[in-house]
C-alpha cells in the first residue's frame, strides 16, 4: 500500500506565545515539534507499511524549518517527504488544502492520513476540505483502522461513545489520540533519514497562482487573554465569611 500522511509543525505545547510589536504571533526563541496528532498518523501509517510492504510519503507544507518534522518522520521509518513552501504572507486552511490536495493528486496513494486536528490553529478542516477536494471518503477522530483489501474499518469518537465505519479505500483518515503510541526514532533512523529523498516544491511547481489560493478567512487582530486577577480569601467564621462571599460574588464579581 502506498500511504501519504500530512505532517505539521507546530509551537510547542509547553510554549509561551507572546505577539511582537506588529500585533502578530512572535515565532522568536519558540521550540517547534510535529503537531502531536499527526505523530499517530505518521506510526500507523508505519505499522500498515509494515504489514503491507508498502511505502510512506509524508508531505507538510512550511518554510524550510519545516523540513525538521519531515526529518523525524523520514527517521522513525517514512520512505519520502515532500516539502511545499508557498512563499505566502497569509495561509488559511482554504489555502492549506488547496495546496496539499494539489500535491497529493500528483501521486499515487490508496490512503491519506493526518492528525483530526492541529494544536495551533484548532481547526480540524484540512484533511476534510482536501477529501471533499479529492473526492474522497472521510473519517475523522479514529482510535482503530483495519484495512481489508480495497476497504478501510474505522473505530471513531462520537459524543458518549464510538462507531464503526467502513469505506472503500483510496479514503482520507483523522487520528486521535488512543489510536496507537508513536515510536521514537533510532540513531539508524536519523542517519537513515539523511539520506531520503525530500522533494521541495513551490506553487510553480504544483501549477497553482497565488491568486488561486488566496484566503478565504484572514485574521483582523491577536490578542492575550487578560491576566488572572488575584484571588481573595474570605476570612471569618463560615456564617460570616459565606455572607461576605456572597456580597463580593454579587457585588465585585457580578456572577449572581
Amino acid at each position: 500500500m502506498k500511504v501519504v500522511v500530512f505532517t505539521k509543525q507546530t509551537f510547542d505545547t509547553e510554549a509561551k506565545i507572546t505577539l511582537d510589536a506588529q500585533g502578530k504571533i512572535n515565532p522568536e526563541g519558540v521550540s517547534l515539534i510535529m503537531n502531536p496528532y499527526d505523530e499517530f498518523a505518521v506510526e500507523e501509517a508505519l505499522r500498515i507499511k509494515e504489514k503491507t510492504k508498502g511505502e510512506v510519503t509524508v508531505v507538510s507544507m512550511g518554510g524550510p524549518k519545516a523540513q525538521d518534522v519531515l526529518r523525524q518522520a523520514l527517521a522513525m521509518g517514512a520512505d519520502r517527504a515532500v516539502l511545499i513552501t508557498p512563499e505566502l504572507e497569509e495561509i488559511d486552511e482554504y489555502t492549506t488544502a488547496t495546496i496539499l490536495a494539489r500535491a497529493v493528486s500528483r501521486m499515487e496513494y490508496d490512503l491519506i492520513l493526518g492528525g483530526w486536528r492541529a494544536i495551533d490553529d484548532g481547526s480540524a478542516q484540512v484533511a476534510g476540505r482536501v477529501a471533499e477536494i479529492l473526492g474522497l471518503p472521510v473519517v475523522n477522530m479514529v482510535i482503530k483502522l483495519e484495512i481489508d483489501g480495497g476497504k478501510a474499518l474505522a473505530t471513531r469518537e462520537i459524543e458518549g461513545g464510538s462507531e464503526v465505519v467502513e469505506v472503500p479505500l483510496p479514503a482520507v483518515i483523522t487520528a486521535q489520540k488512543g489510536l496507537n503510541e508513536p515510536r521514537y526514532p533510532t540513531m539508524k533512523g536519523i542517519m537513515q533519514a539523511k539520506k531520503k529523498p525530500m522533494e521541495k516544491l513551490a506553487l510553480s511547481d504544483l501549477g497553482l497562482t497565488a491568486e488561486e489560493v488566496a484566503p478565504k478567512v484572514r485574521a483582523l487582530k491577536y490578542f492575550l487573554p487578560s491576566p488572572r486577577a488575584q484571588g481573595k480569601i474570605v476570612p471569618g467564621e463560615p456564617a460570616e465569611a459565606a455572607a461576605a462571599l456572597v456580597r463580593l460574588l454579587r457585588e465585585e464579581a457580578k456572577v449572581i
